[in-house]
């Protein structure tokens, strides 16, 4: 497997002929003038008359590096938009790696992917996160099977709240090298931060096999060992009971930017607000994502439900487009084209994979969709399938969920939901993040409250409705009632 940075080395050019590349690269191997030798060398070969556009590439990237080890971070970007911009113009991308021979016009996917990794690198390093998992995200289209790329993504995804995808990459990162310690470190420590401590522990006693004296790896060790300690010193004094906390997760979705649809105006918003109520209640994770296309919408379900199974409760809360077909309901990517009925079961996510998403929570599963806005694509999709058993039907079709899950349509199966002001929130999502913070409030009385809370706010013209059941031998609570006089 070859590694995008080794793949940088590679493409550098050294300054001394007795340099050798590892040692190029190195930040600790350089005085101020070995840099300033290197970017003259680059200089002069960017002024060379008949030098490949590979070459030319290769040329920016080694100069974005090497003004980022001299702390011009804004001059380091250039270089590599520079860089980007290049690879737009290559006739053709090879499958090779950069010591191939290739055509004069041809760009090796290898040298794509180490310019979009270190611009990566670069965006990660100066907080730019989203724009950091883009770099990535287009680096790996190029070259999936570099393990580091997948780790910093990681990195970043961590860094901006988005446990579940940072766990999804740490574990392709850790399937891609075996033995890489440092992916299992950190693998351990989000485990740890979700409360998935078992799992934890184990990634960290392997790391520790590969890497005795890693520090980190006994760190996290020592912390999982002492929650362990404390969780079973809390049952053994107190017998299982609601005094244990419970671990919930979400994942929340806000689809606003229709790439052939008019952009929702609240969604991104709603999902925002929902974000934060869900945080300040207690959720240990909380994963926000929006803008989603079908591909990505998919991968967050799938890395949501690793986090689901070791929670005792698991709630997707979903704003956007839904459709029904048939009786059955789907959730509208934001790059659906809908062009023919028969594209829906292409197209869209069938919400069956937002139900087996939460199925894992011990508990209890939630599954929120404001997501019965007027159907856009009607007036321009073509009818090619039978209209008494695939009619498309107004807002979404009613559910069965299984026992202990709670599905909640922001208007009632049939009907449409209100978007709301346009510098605002929905009326639904306006009534869930208020009522969601309310003390003493179960869970199905506060889904209650945010239905009459939504009628009044519409006239009556909008009607959430919850479908499925809970055990009613217990309550559930966003958060628990307030009792006077305790401390």
């Amino acid at each position: 497997m070859t590694s995008l940075v080794v793949a940088l080395v590679c493409v550098a050019v050294p300054v001394r002929a007795q340099d050798q590349p590892s040692q190029y690269c190195d930040p600790e191997a350089y005085t101020a003038e070995d840099i300033d030798a290197a970017l003259a060398a680059c200089d002069a070969q960017l002024a060379g008359k008949s030098v490949l556009l590979r070459e030319r590439i290769r040329a920016y990237l080694t100069r974005g590096d090497l003004l980022g080890l001299k702390g011009q971070p804004e001059a380091a970007m250039s270089n590599y938009d520079q860089a980007v911009k290049l690879i737009a113009t290559a006739g053709q991308l090879t499958s090779g790696s950069l010591l191939d021979k290739e055509t004069p016009d041809s760009v090796s996917r290898i040298l794509a992917a180490s310019v979009l990794y270190h611009r990566g690198e670069a965006l990660r390093v100066q907080g730019q996160m989203p724009l950091a998992v883009a770099d990535y995200s287009r680096a790996i289209d190029y070259y999936e099977d570099d393990a580091q790329t997948y780790w910093h993504r990681a990195q970043a995804y961590e860094a901006g709240g988005q446990l579940a995808l940072a766990l999804r990459d740490l574990d392709k990162a850790a399937t891609l090298e075996p033995d890489g310690a440092r992916y299992l470190i950190d693998r351990g420590r989000i485990l740890t931060r979700t409360g998935a401590l078992n799992r934890a522990m184990a990634d960290f006693d392997k790391a520790l096999a590969l890497s005795p004296n890693d520090a980190n790896a006994q760190a996290g060790r020592e912390a999982v060992q002492a929650r362990l300690r404390a969780q079973s010193q809390q049952t053994s004094t107190r017998g299982p009971s609601p005094a244990v906390a419970e671990r919930r997760v979400a994942l929340v979705i806000g689809n606003s930017a229709y790439r052939n649809a008019p952009r929702l105006p609240n969604p991104a918003r709603d999902a925002a607000g929902v974000a934060d109520a869900l945080r300040r209640v207690g959720f240990a994770t909380v994963t926000l994502e929006t803008d989603l296309p079908r591909d990505k919408l998919t991968e967050a379900l799938r890395a949501f439900a690793q986090l689901a199974d070791e929670a005792d409760w698991a709630l997707v809360y979903y704003a956007g487009h839904g459709i029904e077909l048939g009786g059955a309901n789907y959730l509208v990517p934001v790059d659906a084209k809908l062009s023919a009925d028969r594209d829906i079961g292409f197209e869209a996510v069938p919400l069956e994979s937002v139900l087996s998403a939460v199925e894992g929570a011990k508990k209890l599963r939630i599954v929120v969709l404001d997501a019965c806005r007027d159907n856009p694509f009607a007036s321009q999709m073509r009818r090619t399938l039978s209209a008494t058993t695939r009619a498309i039907g107004r807002g979404l079709a009613s559910v069965e969920p299984e026992r202990g899950t709670l599905v909640v349509y922001a208007a009632k199966h049939g009907e449409t939901a209100l978007d709301g002001d346009v510098s605002g929130n929905s009326p639904f999502a306006t009534a869930f993040i208020k009522n969601v913070q309310v003390p003493g409030l179960e869970v199905r009385r506060m889904f209650d409250v945010v239905r009459d809370d939504v009628m009044d706010i519409t006239g009556r013209r909008q009607q959430p409705f919850s479908y499925g059941s809970v055990s009613g031998r217990q309550d559930f609570y966003f958060v628990a009632a307030q009792t006077a006089g305790k401390k």
